[in-house]
């Protein structure tokens, strides 16, 4: 239970981080999260649909693929780490306002958040939704780190948002994305020792 309710707060810390990249900095100025985040945009482009929802949309589509691949309880753990992600977006559109947002600024902060979250949930054997489940397999089934895959997924889906809504967007996701994916890594890397802080190991 006890190893249940740290997996928990984890992955609650996890969508809630990631949410507050994507909704405070990176959301207001279109530029994706990654290839749901992508979709998702495109979706408030052309139906004016809450990115909050949208995202959660595009993301429970995704868990099809989840179930087959991760097995039932990844899949719940990624339902509920793309449901407080998306709660977390939408709260965050509609309780904070930030006076001053420069867009390369607001990029960094998003992606570093972003990629903060991701690694989190990526460490608990948890997708962050999206194509982050494809990420997750690749990981699995070839020994490796699962930043790579998903930035080369999710290029392809901004190459299509920017076609599709403007070109400057690919720059801006493909720099947000090489970010968050290095911070992804960085994270996943880390190691943490039980009963001791970060690094420290008992001699």
């Amino acid at each position: 239970m006890g190893r249940v309710i740290r997996k928990g707060m984890i992955v609650t810390a996890g969508g809630l981080i990631q949410g507050l990249g994507m909704g405070l900095f990176l959301f207001p100025h279109n530029i994706p999260s990654g290839g749901a985040g992508g979709i998702a945009v495109l979706l408030n482009y052309f139906f004016y649909l809450d990115m909050g929802f949208a995202l959660w949309a595009v993301n429970f589509s995704m868990l099809v693929l989840a179930i087959k691949y991760l097995g039932n309880r990844c899949t719940i753990w990624t339902m509920f780490a793309i449901t407080v992600t998306s709660l977390s977006i939408y709260f965050c559109q509609k309780t904070i306002d930030i006076p001053f947002q420069n867009v390369w600024i607001d990029l960094i902060t998003g992606s570093l958040f972003l990629g903060a979250g991701v690694g989190l949930l990526l460490r608990q054997g948890v997708s962050n939704g999206g194509v982050g489940v494809l990420a997750l397999i690749i990981s699995s089934m070839r020994g490796v780190l699962p930043g790579r895959p998903l930035f080369w997924i999710n290029g392809f889906i901004f190459l299509l948002t920017a076609s599709i809504i403007k070109w400057e967007i690919i720059v801006q996701a493909l720099l947000s994305q090489w970010i968050s994916t290095k911070i992804i890594d960085v994270v996943f890397k880390i190691r943490f020792y039980h009963g001791y802080p970060f690094a420290y190991r008992k001699k």
